[in-house]
């Protein structure tokens, strides 16, 4: 017997009778209502796993009412139904957050076939959700020093307007959860927030991903579209081509964009947070980014720390992710002895905060039940600080090894860990590194290959 829970929204009774009669047939349980100021009662008084909505009715249509519930951050699936539909009102629909379209005279096979295709999509975006929060800090920074506090406050006053931000902060450093706090602290929280990736898309893709296509008869909406009235996180904003850039630089200035392919401008409405782990100026100064677009961008810039510049968050943090790993990995809890979490805050941190992740990911998978000692932590810090290959001469110095090899392997080691250097510091965006070296992207390449080098193993 199917449990969910249907909402049914058409004025015409004829039609809400006999989708009730079908649809509690197979077992869902189903509420009715005639017109938009019924189906709000409904929505406030209970949860739905799924609403059935007519575009076209007296008091309120459908898509304002779309609109509605999707602004009031309720993220179950629609479907919307029409007698009178149009290619633009179903993308229109789609836009707005329907899962999908269908037109009247409804056959019960199709009906019955879209409505079990949403509750499965519904409950899978449940369960992915629910996953989400389990583990990633979506919108919490974790900590309570002068600089995190300060941060903290900032983001607090800056997500309360309608401000574009920009962020900035070495890899590693929580960028990205510092833009998902600027969400939630907004008033589009309840609105989507869509993140987009740009240095690991190709570049002949990014116009596509974020502006949408509308070619060979099929629409596919982009991330503008997809974060339509809420925000949308531009990752790596220093890794777009100059072509998108003015791409982008336009669609922003004029609060419309066209699609690939595409006849018609689409309005927008969303708020812009972007993020670098190069600092843009010197782009700017070299014109590998256009100044007019870092000012449109840059209206409100925050700037994350090192994790180095606040080692009293540690134990706080440690201690987080280490419950983190427990819930979502099901390992063993290690609790971290007093000497263990001196040792974390006497490192330096190169990686930052995803460092910290990695390693005390390391120690619950390789270490069993006994607590964390100090040894413990020496054994996995040292471990990754062994491909910088340092040695300690007379004088007490930290020299590289590789001084005492022939000149072209300690070209190569010295190569290896100048480019390894950068590709951690830009989260591994080879477009960076490329105007950051002065080397050609396919010039780059063959250097990886030869000095068995991934970049992915950065992203």
């Amino acid at each position: 017997m199917n449990q969910s829970h249907i909402l049914v929204v058409d004025d015409e009774r004829s039609i809400r009778d006999t989708l009730q009669d079908i649809l509690e047939d197979e077992g869902y349980h189903i509420t009715t209502a005639a017109n938009a100021e019924l189906a709000r009662a409904a929505l406030k008084a209970g949860e739905f796993d799924l609403i059935l909505l007519d575009i076209w009715m007296p008091d309120v249509d459908g898509i304002t009412l779309l609109k509605e519930i999707r602004q009031q951050g309720n993220r179950c699936p629609v479907v919307m139904i029409s007698g009178h539909g149009t290619v633009e009102t179903a993308v229109e629909a789609i836009q707005y957050g329907a899962y999908d379209y269908l037109e009247k005279p409804l056959t019960t096979a199709k009906l019955l076939a879209t409505l079990n295709r949403a509750l499965q999509s519904g409950e899978q975006a449940k369960q992915i959700t629910q996953l989400k929060d389990q583990f990633e800090p979506v919108s919490s920074l974790v900590g309570h020093s002068p600089i995190l506090t300060q941060l903290r406050d900032k983001i607090q006053k800056v997500g309360q307007t309608q401000s574009w931000v920009m962020i900035t902060g070495p890899a590693g450093s929580g960028k990205d959860v510092v833009a998902r706090a600027l969400h939630r602290a907004s008033s589009r929280n309840n609105a989507p927030f869509v993140k987009v990736s740009l240095a690991a898309i190709p570049h002949q893709n990014i116009a596509r991903r974020l502006f949408g296509s509308n070619e060979s008869g099929t629409t596919q909406l982009g991330c503008f579209e997809q974060a339509e009235g809420g925000i949308l996180y531009l990752n790596e904003i220093g890794d777009l081509d100059n072509d998108t850039q003015t791409k982008l630089l336009s669609a922003l200035q004029a609060g419309r964009f066209m699609r690939v392919g595409g006849k018609n401008s689409v309005k927008m409405d969303v708020r812009i947070i972007s993020s670098t782990s190069y600092p843009l100026d010197k782009l700017v100064s070299s014109k590998g980014f256009r100044e007019d677009l870092f000012y449109r961008l840059n209206v409100m810039p925050i700037k994350v720390p090192p994790l180095r510049a606040s080692l009293d968050d540690i134990p706080n943090l440690a201690e987080y992710y280490i419950d983190r790993f427990v819930q979502l990995e099901k390992l063993p809890y290690r609790e971290l002895t007093t000497a263990a979490t001196n040792r974390l805050r006497q490192h330096s941190w190169p990686g930052n905060v995803r460092e910290l992740i990695n390693s005390l990911q390391q120690l619950l998978i390789t270490g069993g039940e006994t607590a964390i000692s100090a040894d413990d932590i020496d054994d996995v810090l040292s471990s990754d600080a062994s491909s910088t290959n340092l040695k300690k001469v007379d004088n007490g110095i930290n020299t590289p090894a590789y001084l005492d090899a022939d000149l072209r392997q300690a070209r190569d080691a010295f190569e290896k860990m100048y480019f390894e250097h950068h590709l951690n510091t830009l989260s591994g965006n080879v477009s960076a590194l490329a105007k950051v070296s002065g080397l050609e992207r396919t010039h780059l390449y063959r250097k990886f290959k030869a000095l068995n080098i991934n970049p992915k193993d950065w992203k």
